[in-house]
């Protein structure tokens, strides 16, 4: 049995694990509304149903992944705390369910992130320890604080309890929007793209389910192309959210249970994230808008179906907007 065939029939989650994930992380997570507008109807000939997590807690789905690997540990890993790494939404995410459940977290974060990311982590309550802008870098840092502090690793995506807490959001959006044709979602590292797949086909398994990512990322759309994983190589994508390679537990369930990887340009993507914030008035990040963008330029045919679309997060760097506005009217 080849590696790939081992990791394509050791799949130790399904349907029933999502839905228990629902229940541990249901006294903390929103339950996030589905919003529909007419005019992306009109533009992409489809009846689309857009679940929101832009609404969740720290402002993105990786909450539910983050807080059902948290609440999951033993006396003794919550006294010791956990560690991850991440320069965006997992930090936060870790970060809020350690706060809620008291359990110390630490953050591995490149030196180069975001002054705003790092300070909302530490506003957690988060401790962070920084490295070079390097996934070896990242990884080397994990391990020398697990070495000295014991620490529990919550990974950002390559963790079975991650994606089992990401897929809740695809449950909660079946049960809001009635029967679907198909189920969209971004895809970076996999982890909601994997467990939106195992809720999907776990309760509807007619039911497609797409992932979109930049077209200058492709990494997941080749990876499932070629059978094997294939690097990301850090592309310098609008979308930073989704500039991750695939891990063996998510491109195990994608390999198995995603029907087809569609693609956005960097141009595309801006122009769904403008119309979301102009014409359905939410604010959305730009991988958020990769998926919008697969239905704008006509990628995914989407006439007379109904489409279910996860906003996988809402967290955008605004000072670049309003000291322009201030520069111009101030």
């Amino acid at each position: 049995m080849s590696a790939a065939t081992a990791e394509l029939s050791s799949i130790p989650i399904g349907l029933d694990e999502i839905q228990r994930a629902a229940e541990r992380i249901a006294p903390h997570a929103h339950r996030t509304p589905v919003l529909t507008s007419q005019a992306l109807d009109r533009r992409c000939g489809g009846t689309v149903y857009l679940k929101c997590e832009n609404f969740q807690k720290v402002g993105a789905f990786k909450f539910r992944g983050a807080l059902n690997a948290v609440v999951q540990l033993g006396e003794a890993e919550r006294r010791a705390g956990v560690i991850t790494h991440s320069s965006g939404n997992h930090a936060q995410a870790v970060a809020l369910a350690g706060k809620l459940l008291g359990v110390p977290v630490t953050v591995v974060m490149p030196r180069t992130a975001p002054g705003v990311k790092r300070a909302a982590t530490e506003g957690y309550g988060a401790r962070i320890v920084a490295c070079e802008p390097t996934l070896e870098a990242r990884e080397a840092a994990v391990a020398a604080e697990i070495a000295r502090h014991g620490l529990t690793l919550v990974h950002p995506f390559n963790d079975w309890n991650v994606i089992a807490g990401q897929g809740t959001a695809a449950l909660e959006l079946l049960d809001q929007a009635g029967s679907l044709d198909l189920v969209l979602c971004p895809v970076g590292g996999g982890g909601l793209l994997s467990g939106t797949a195992l809720a999907v086909k776990g309760r509807r398994p007619g039911l497609r389910v797409v992932g979109a990512e930049p077209a200058i990322a492709d990494d997941a759309r080749r990876s499932l192309q070629l059978g094997a994983i294939q690097p990301a190589n850090d592309p310098q994508t609008l979308a930073d959210g989704l500039r991750t390679s695939l891990g063996p537990f998510t491109f195990a369930v994608i390999a198995r249970h995603v029907d087809e990887i569609l693609t956005a340009t960097e141009a595309e993507i801006l122009e769904a994230m403008r119309f979301v914030w102009e014409r359905i008035k939410i604010l959305i990040e730009p991988s958020s808008a990769v998926p919008v963008a697969t239905l704008l330029n006509g990628q995914l045919d989407a006439r007379g179906l109904r489409i279910g679309v996860i906003l996988s997060g809402g967290n955008v760097d605004v000072e670049p907007l309003f000291a322009a506005l201030a520069a111009r009217y101030l």
